[in-house]
């Protein structure tokens, strides 16, 4: 049976690859955008027909423009989220507009007839606010929004998928609704409009970096996180579920070594040296976005993707794979000069 879906922050890079695997399986795609601007851009990328594609202006922050990309959907893909590459001067600038955003397209959903929401959540929402060390994370975790380490971001997507939840428990009627809650996204890029987590590998490429904090994150590649989409948009009896989405935590010198290993010659300017973390530090007294993550030092915040794997039947890639992948994409479409 045909069926229809809407993508939210269809320009943006998950729901590139999101679209692009519904359109091959066959699906009619909605995809809303801040501006018409982008179709002719996003279309050539993206593939499809005019009839297998459309694209529906709609902001996260008013109604205008729901209503429109939702009618005729059967199922939702809610990607769109903000997020600002600069830490906001304040949090409420992220927040206010993610948790809001996520009810308004929850209702226009409920009010259309669609019959499952998905909601692009993150291990912002589970893994903050449990304290410095080694931590093992499930589903069942969620993020203290008031500790220390919860900074703007992390705030946000907590917010988003707390009042998804709270306003489904009251309001969603019949629709279904889950979460995907993905790690670090990296992969191949197709455009300059990538994830905040591909800067890093394009940091370490560029020679950017001195060295390699001790910071690290979990991987998991655009590709297998849009395969997981496809999987909860489709898969019977997922209501209320939550699905982290990543492979390995990796610290950033192990990354950089995975590079200067597979590319010798292209990543010669990756550091393989430490940097203390008093440097780091130092340096979080003069840069706010450095300032947002040195609380981060030293920290392994390693989310399990086991029910992913055991109800889905759902794996990553290795990772290896999707850095290097990551990496050459960066290099072939100029993004980073080597």
């Amino acid at each position: 049976m045909s069926k229809t879906v809407l993508v939210s922050g269809g320009s943006g890079y998950i729901a590139g690859f999101i679209i692009k695997q519904l359109l091959a399986e066959g699906w009619t795609i909605h995809a809303t955008v801040r501006s018409l601007k982008r179709e002719a851009e996003m279309r050539p990328l993206l593939g499809g027909t005019a009839e297998t594609l459309k694209f529906f202006p709609a902001d996260l922050t008013a109604d205008a423009g729901w209503a429109e990309a939702v009618a005729g959907c059967t199922h939702v893909a809610h990607v769109a989220s903000p997020f600002s590459s600069k830490p906001p001067r304040n949090p409420d600038d992220l927040i206010i507009p993610a948790r809001e955003g996520t009810v308004r397209a929850l209702r226009f959903a409920r009010d259309a007839g669609v019959t499952r929401f998905v909601q692009t959540s993150s291990v912002a929402a589970i893994a903050y606010g449990h304290g410095k060390g080694h931590h093992h994370f499930t589903e069942a975790d969620w993020t203290d929004v008031n500790s220390r380490d919860a900074y703007a971001y992390v705030k946000s997507k907590t917010a988003a998928e707390r009042a998804a939840r709270d306003w489904m428990a009251k309001e969603g009627g019949g629709m279904e609704f889950l979460s995907i809650n993905p790690a670090a996204v990296l992969g191949p890029v197709w455009s300059a409009d990538f994830s905040a987590s591909i800067e890093l590998v394009n940091q370490l490429l560029s020679g950017a970096l001195p060295g390699c904090p001790d910071l690290g994150f979990g991987i998991v590649d655009v590709r297998d996180l849009a395969d997981l989409h496809v999987r909860a948009l489709t898969e019977p009896g997922l209501d209320g579920e939550r699905f982290i989405a990543s492979g390995p935590f990796l610290k950033m010198v192990e990354v950089a070594a995975i590079l200067r290993a597979a590319m010798p010659l292209q990543a010669r300017n990756v550091p393989t040296r430490r940097l203390p973390d008093w440097v780091v530090r130092f340096a979080a007294k003069f840069n706010p976005l450095i300032r947002q993550v040195v609380g981060e030092l030293g920290n392994v915040r390693d989310a399990s993707a086991a029910h992913a794997l055991e109800r889905l039947g759902w794996k990553t890639r290795p990772a290896e794979e999707t850095i290097v992948d990551c990496a050459k994409s960066l290099i072939e479409r100029g993004i980073v000069r080597v």
